[in-house]
């Protein structure tokens, strides 16, 4: 229970901040997307099932509230969290820019693919150069985020596992 609400609160926080803070916070026109960052930041450290979980939960919550396409989001979210949490295990190297450079590669794809989908639907009117452009930034500017936020939500992550119980 108590990891539910973990995760929850930091869900909530995460789309409490990407509209009203880093909307205004832009980089050459384009705001980062923390969802996408918990997301992976989560699959990355509790693997597939979990990284899905999160991936559809954030991917809802986005729909939902922010007023996008319903179920786009969480599909894109739910196959990104499901994927970095499969490619965990290839992952060896202990070195402290693994995950900003799989949340650069994966916030790229996943942007991709949104943007792909929503042009399959008819909803995404823009070029293919802007849409080039939108997912590299993006992946920048959570890659930049990332060594700031990933040792905050491995903490809370960690701290909200049960402890150990040894009966007898």
């Amino acid at each position: 229970m108590r990891r539910v609400l973990a995760l929850i609160a930091v869900i909530v926080t995460a789309i409490l901040l990407q509209s009203t803070v880093f909307s205004q916070l832009r980089l050459l026109g384009v705001r980062p997307e923390l969802l996408y960052l918990v997301t992976i930041l989560i699959a990355l450290q509790e693997g597939p099932n979990q990284g899905a979980i999160v991936g559809f939960t954030c991917g809802l919550a986005q729909d939902m509230l922010l007023d996008q396409p319903m179920g786009i989001t969480a599909l894109t979210l739910t196959l990104l969290g499901y994927a970095v949490g499969m490619a965990r295990q290839y992952i060896v190297s202990p070195s402290p820019l693994v995950p900003t450079i799989v949340v650069a590669i994966s916030t790229a794809l996943g942007v991709a693919f949104y943007e792909i989908v929503t042009f399959l639907l008819g909803q995404f009117e823009a070029g293919f150069t802007y849409a080039v452009k939108v997912a590299l930034l993006t992946a920048l500017y959570n890659a930049v985020l990332t060594p700031i936020l990933a040792p905050l939500l491995r903490r809370i992550v960690e701290g909200s596992r049960p402890r150990r119980v040894v009966r007898l």
